[in-house]
């Protein structure tokens, strides 16, 4: 969250995603979430479009370890090669 609008193309792969649709379904505890660490706005989540393989999956786990957050490595070196999804009809690459 303390990124957000740094253009650093974060995003998660397909299994950590998983876990990102299960706590937005807990939306109470997500709604505290986005209150504590987004300002009280929900942070989007756009379901899969396109996933390009450009690296920032492996890039944002770095990023989240070098702001002093635990990063379960398993989970996310599964995804490396892979990013995330961008926007319908945008291009975030």
């Amino acid at each position: 969250m303390e990124k957000w609008g740094q253009g650093l193309e974060m995003c998660c792969g397909r299994l950590v995603d998983i876990a990102v649709h299960v706590f937005i379904l807990d939306t109470e505890n997500y709604r505290e979430f986005c209150a504590r660490h987004f300002g009280g706005r929900f942070l989007e989540h756009i379901p899969e479009t396109e996933f390009k393989y450009d690296g920032s999956v492996e890039r944002t786990a770095h990023i989240i370890a070098e702001n002093g957050c635990p990063v379960d490595w398993k989970l996310w070196e599964r995804d490396f090669a892979k990013c995330g999804p961008c926007r319908p009809d945008e291009n975030c690459h």
